[in-house]
């Protein structure tokens, strides 16, 4: 069986990494894929977005089916085109795939059908945005672009100025492009933020291990957003009560209302949640795994991932067994020194063997990397994530940081917090 997975960063080689476990045995593709995915697949050099240039190979080499990771070429419609030629594939379509490509669509679809999320209003008229801002003139306050910005097209201004500023590069100086010419301003919410991925086949919901991320650049959730520098599994602030209110009030109607838009969605819907005290809400949702929750979530799973995402493709995800491992996952991030900002790649990579330790105990799912006469070098601002599992949450926190040390490249910076807030917590640890 062949099977192409599109993308080329830590997310598809967590993806991969567990595809390889299947009991069918597939043959693995991967567009472009990266230096060290291509340890584990063949590489195809073609850009995940260039969807024409994709289906057209998927034709011609008889792939059996397609896993679409990141989320423009969902946005673009990938899976659509796929259908098309007959070949079936992991991902929303187009139209369900709005969910994360529109926060309008998005906020719309909780507000219609009572699904808990932030007070928000939509505008495409900078000056009636930043009259809203003031006249409620509550801060912090969350800007957003309405479409797909790379993870970055959120701010949260603490004061008008602030504001002021984020309506203006986004609407008016075009930051975000296209993306930014709407945007929604939202009540600011407070409490642990929580990542959760669900399989689903458009009926049923699976909703997968919690995890919890860590976005800033440094210690202490200081300095810029990033894509992600570390994260960690389960989040022990979502309780298996909590998990229950979640399903019932969240996930549930959620797929309910995608169903009653005429949207049905099909394959990883992410849901980002803030635990606040008036409950459980939706701070995003992303229409595919989150990178790097896979890197943490993945290794926990005891199932067959190739037969789960058939599975929703097929509409039969209730007759497929999903478990998950009674343990912890921890994934720590090694960047480029400068990201998210300004960085420079090419950097030689030492410490790997064939792109992993030579001594095991720890996962190293390979980001911004690429190949260079048989040399792995940097390739990109998040370039390493080193994970490891362990049944206690400091255990594998502390094997994932220890494994880190025998990883080397000119700048490399990870934060050394990753998991400190969960294990302060005090629900989870040695």
């Amino acid at each position: 069986m062949k099977v192409l997975v599109v993308g080329g960063g830590g997310r598809e080689h967590a993806i991969i990494r567990k595809l390889k476990e299947a009991k069918a045995a597939p043959k693995l593709y991967c567009a472009p894929g990266n230096g060290g995915i291509a340890f584990d697949a063949e590489c195809v050099p073609i850009k995940a977005t260039d969807v024409q240039a994709m289906v057209e190979w998927a034709v011609e080499n008889a792939v059996d089916y397609v896993v679409v990771a990141p989320d423009d070429p969902l946005a673009l419609g990938m899976v659509d085109a796929l259908a098309e030629k007959g070949i079936p594939a992991f991902g929303p379509n187009k139209a369900a795939a709005r969910i994360e490509a529109s926060k309008v669509f998005s906020k719309d679809l909780m507000k219609k059908y009572g699904i808990p999320t932030a007070r928000y209003e939509a505008f495409d008229d900078a000056d009636a945005a930043r009259a809203y801002i003031r006249a409620q003139g509550t801060y912090p306050v969350v800007v957003k672009a309405d479409g797909l910005a790379l993870g970055k097209g959120v701010l949260i201004c603490e004061n008008e100025a602030d504001a002021m500023d984020a309506v203006k590069s986004m609407m008016e100086d075009g930051a975000f492009g296209v993306s930014g010419s709407r945007v929604v301003v939202e009540e600011f919410l407070t409490g642990p933020e929580v990542s959760v991925l669900s399989f689903t086949d458009g009926e049923t919901v699976v909703p997968m291990v919690s995890s919890m991320d860590h976005k800033r650049a440094l210690d202490g959730d200081k300095g810029l957003n990033t894509g992600g520098m570390g994260t960690i599994a389960p989040n022990p602030y979502y309780t298996e009560d909590i998990a229950q209110i979640c399903m019932r009030t969240i996930f549930q109607p959620t797929i309910e209302a995608m169903k009653a838009e005429g949207c049905p969605f099909k394959g990883c819907l992410y849901f980002g949640l803030m635990l606040t005290p008036n409950g459980p809400k939706v701070i995003e949702y992303n229409c595919r795994f989150g990178d790097p929750e896979t890197q943490v979530v993945l290794p926990l799973l005891e199932g067959d991932l190739l037969d789960i995402m058939q599975a929703t493709t097929n509409g039969t995800l209730a007759e497929v067994p999903i478990a998950w491992k009674g343990a912890s996952a921890a994934c720590v991030v090694l960047a480029s020194g400068g990201y998210p900002q300004k960085y420079e790649t090419g950097k030689p990579i030492t410490g790997l063997v064939d792109g992993q330790l030579p001594g095991g105990g720890a996962t190293v799912f390979h980001a911004g990397t690429k190949l260079c006469d048989g040399v792995l070098v940097t390739a990109g601002g998040r370039v390493l994530g080193i994970t490891a599992v362990a049944k206690a949450l400091g255990t594998a926190v502390k094997d994932a940081y220890d494994a880190a040390e025998h990883i080397h490249f000119e700048g490399l910076h990870k934060r050394s917090d990753i998991g400190a807030r969960a294990l302060a917590a005090g629900k989870k640890g040695n």
